[in-house]
């Protein structure tokens, strides 16, 4: 259907926006992890602290 092939256009559009970011904001592995909550994306986020594309809606980050 064409719900299911927007989702999948969405999904590799993220996944290629994802790579370009890694080079942008290198230590975060966006490129590994997609920008999806992993254990590495965790311990990133506490080495380097979030980045300006990360959301402070993530409940990690949102501090409210």
């Amino acid at each position: 259907t064409s719900i299911a092939a927007a989702s999948i256009v969405a999904k590799v559009y993220r996944d290629r926006w994802m790579q370009e970011l890694d080079g942008l904001f290198p230590g975060y592995a966006f490129g590994k992890h997609k920008g999806y909550s992993s254990p590495e994306h965790y311990k990133a986020l506490e080495k380097l602290g979030p980045c300006k594309i990360h959301r402070f809606s993530f409940a990690p980050l949102n501090t409210k």
